[in-house]
């Protein structure tokens, strides 16, 4: 009966989201070759952008214990993390260094890393409603260790494992969020016409059944956002079958139902998806003939119908407009700046703190096999999870409380996870642009000062950052304020206005009704009315300089015509380039070029340490974690403040001295690998970002000069420091590594309403000020925004 339901259900819901996905496929692959045609406009990005981020490149792998359900107990297992963000889970090293094939695989869209049994059960309650989980009911109670993390979804399998420490506990956290990050967001942007015609189909089907605003589970590829959706509706039916048989017995058995449940819905999904797909791309041929021949009548088809909606809408959406969004703007917008701003800063921040440490240990030992072995780190800082966590964890302070109900906004977590991604896609073009301009100038000159050299490098990025992170800003809150307003005013209006939309239909020649849908122009209508207002509070903001926006009106000067040019140049391997990572092969693998390529595999986060003492399970096969030759580890050391310079000329590729002499500790007796030697955090640069801007950046560039129509206002961010010499330099760092690093606003942004507070808090204090760029107007971007 439960199969039968499932089929049915799965088998209606695919079919009528694919007759909506067939008609937005034909509006968006409209919309794209118009916009071919025409062009948008907007401010171009001064950074480049990596096509292949993580190319050759593992993110994570390491032992911990696993809980099998199958056997009720706790075993050892080795997960690898591949740069495709699946977590691979192994019996044991071993049986990844032979290439065996994975136990299991998990794809953590949709799942949420908890970190306790008490969040655990108030998960499952919230599944099962009506059935109570008590500690005493979950055989999962007691774990192995008292760190545990848990991969929980609300219909899929749920995972459990455990660590045996906090600082492993942490790291795996960072690196499990990171996964649950990067698989959510499974839709394609390069996809410019299935991607919209998916998002607007699965929009419109939502709608129709009542359900307006944001929605969680929006995450991973189109076959499991499907599976998301019908379970939406199969589940409140599949609880009312199985909660009456659930009483007095553990609740796990109603989540072991939904497992089964979700993984038939799923291949269900899966194959009717691709069927719906391949009908429409066979069918693009004529459907792009059509467009090319009559684009001209189309478009003025569109705009003579646009035309008569509007005059329908535009009173009754004004009105709403007036009443129930103008007031709450200003609110939101000051709720999303705050957190996105200081995520945004941090990410800053912390790139700036990375090229300072690499500057001061080239001071002591200033050479290229040096710098590769820095440059190895850094290429890959935007998918460090535990190095990229302080910037994250400044997006989730975001809290809407008080609108959510009011604009049917399930959970800020929607604006949360996509913030995070444009700070990583942020860092990585900063890191890309500065490893470009750094290998071209070290291949244009010989024999110069490499700390210098990379400090020219490094100005010239970090104003291209602070105009692109402006740009990414506005657009992000303009586009979260499409999110929160659109459906709530789509939910009010459409009562009133959808019973006549049929009638403007009749205005459309036959030929052109596949490209115009009259329930578009409807949203479209919408969403201009509201986007006047939107546009208005994201300038205003600029022009007061909030949270370092620049305004509209400043443009930056290209003074790099040719820097496009360096994007299209070969990855660059700066450990094999400049001989900081050559490894000799291993001779029992000399021939497998399998074994080969793992081993060349360089990893993002550096391998989990053993120790001597290590927790085991008992009657379990512990197997250790040697240390990995040529991977990039994570700075592991602990410095004093007065002997930082001798301790970073200390370093290996593999991370300390220590690390090196790991391969002795091989042929001592198997220990569990979940244990770990965990780097501390880097604490060599706890100056502020603008004690260390004001020394290490010149004091006037000639490269990416911002040039403005409007007089520039008074607390214009212009560097006013001098260049000082490397030796200087060096002794700064030391000298001002005692001064408190709070002695910088940590968001690093400055806002007229509080502007005398601030010089009170900073009197006494260096006044430092980011260096002022700025964008265009933006023209057409409206018209292109997701508003999803």
């Amino acid at each position: 009966a439960g199969d039968s339901l499932t089929l049915t259900r799965t088998g209606e819901l695919m079919g009528e989201f694919g007759r909506l996905y067939e008609q937005q496929y034909a509006v968006a692959l409209f919309n794209k070759m118009r916009y071919d045609i025409e062009g948008g406009g907007g401010p171009q990005n001064q950074l480049l952008h990596r096509k292949v981020p993580l190319k050759n490149k593992s993110i994570f792998s390491g032992d911990l214990f696993q809980y099998l359900e199958e056997n009720k107990k706790w075993r050892n297992r080795f997960l690898f993390i591949p740069d495709s963000y699946n977590i691979n889970y192994y019996e044991n090293k071993q049986a990844h260094d032979r290439g065996l094939h994975p136990k299991g695989t998990i794809n953590c869209a949709g799942y949420r890393v908890l970190t306790s049994m008490e969040e655990y059960l108030e998960r499952l309650n919230t599944s099962l409603p009506g059935v109570k989980a008590k500690v005493g009911s979950s055989p999962f109670l007691k774990f192995a260790t008292q760190f545990p993390l848990i991969l929980w979804h609300p219909y899929a399998r749920h995972y459990y494992f455990c660590m045996v420490t906090e600082k492993e506990q942490q790291k795996w956290n960072a690196v499990f969020q990171d996964c649950v990050r990067h698989t959510n967001n499974g839709l394609p942007e390069e996809c410019k016409v299935q991607t919209p015609a998916f998002t607007d189909a699965v929009r419109l089907f939502r709608q129709a059944h009542g359900h307006y605003g944001t929605w969680d589970m929006m995450c991973g590829t189109p076959p499991q956002i499907l599976a998301n959706l019908v379970m939406e509706t199969l589940l409140p039916e599949m609880r009312d079958l199985i909660t009456p048989k659930l009483k007095g017995k553990i609740i796990i058995c109603g989540s072991e139902l939904y497992y089964a449940v979700y993984g038939l819905v799923q291949s269900q999904t899966r194959a009717q998806y691709e069927a719906v797909v391949q009908s429409c791309e066979a069918g693009r041929p004529p459907l792009e003939t059509t467009i090319r021949t009559d684009m001209d009548q189309i478009i003025t088809s569109k705009e003579h119908v646009s035309s008569k909606i509007k005059a329908l809408v535009l009173p009754k959406a004004e009105k709403l407009l007036k009443v129930s969004i103008q007031p709450y703007i200003s609110s939101i917008l000051d709720a999303l700046m705050e957190p996105t701003s200081r995520g945004f800063f941090e990410v800053r921040d912390l790139f700036f703190r990375e090229l300072v440490d690499m500057s001061k240990n080239l001071l002591n030992d200033g050479n290229k096999e040096k710098l590769g072995e820095h440059m190895e780190k850094i290429s890959m800082l935007a998918f460090h999870p535990v190095k990229m966590q302080s910037c994250y964890e400044k997006m989730e302070s975001l809290s809407l409380e008080g609108l959510q109900q009011r604009f049917d906004v399930s959970s800020p977590s929607v604006f949360v996870q996509r913030a995070q991604i444009l700070m990583r896609e942020q860092m990585d073009d900063a890191v890309y642009t500065f490893e470009q301009l750094l290998h071209q100038s070290l291949e244009d000159q010989e024999a110069e000062d490499l700390c210098k050299t990379s400090q020219r490098c490094q100005d010239r990025v970090i104003k291209k950052f602070d105009y692109d992170s402006s740009t990414v800003r506005k657009k992000f809150f303009r586009e979260a304020l499409l999110q929160i307003f659109i459906p709530y005013m789509l939910k009010q209006l459409s009562p009133s206005c959808s019973a006549e939309l049929p009638r403007f239909q009749e205005l459309i020649f036959e030929d052109f009704s596949r490209f115009i849908l009259v329930e578009n122009i409807f949203e479209e209508a919408v969403l201009h009315t509201v986007m006047k207002d939107i546009m208005m509070a994201v300038k205003e903001a600029a022009v007061q300089r909030r949270h370092n926006l620049y305004r509209d009106s400043i443009v930056l000067t290209n003074s790099d015509p040719n820097l496009h040019l360096l994007g299209e140049n070969p990855p660059i391997d700066w450990a094999e380039e400049y001989g900081g990572g050559q490894e000799e092969e291993d001779g029992e693998n000399a021939g497998d070029p399998e074994a080969q390529k793992r081993r060349r595999m360089k990893q993002v986060v550096s391998m989990i340490q053993v120790e001597d003492n290590v927790f085991v399970l008992p009657n379990e096969s512990c197997l250790e974690v040697p240390a990995v030759d040529n991977i990039p580890e994570e700075e592991a050391e602990v410095r004093s403040d007065t002997s930082l310079s001798q301790q970073s000329e200390k370093q290996v590729p593999n991370g300390t001295k220590k690390d090196v002499n790991k391969n002795a500790i091989d042929e001592k007796p198997p220990t569990n690998g979940s244990a770990i030697k965990e780097e501390e955090s880097t604490t060599e640069i706890p100056t502020s970002n603008c004690e260390e801007g004001a020394r290490l950046n010149p004091a006037d560039t000639n490269k990416d000069s911002p040039s403005s129509t409007e007089e520039e206002p008074l607390d214009s961010p212009e560097r006013k420091g001098e260049a000082v010499t490397p030796s200087d330099q060096q002794e700064n760092h030391i000298t001002a590594s005692t001064h408190d690093s709070s002695q910088c606003d940590d968001s690093g942004f400055h806002s007229p309403t509080n502007e005398a507070a601030e010089e009170k808090h900073q009197a006494g204090k260096e006044e430092c000020n980011d260096s002022e760029t700025g964008e265009d107007t933006g023209k057409g971007e409206s018209a292109h925004m997701d508003h999803q």
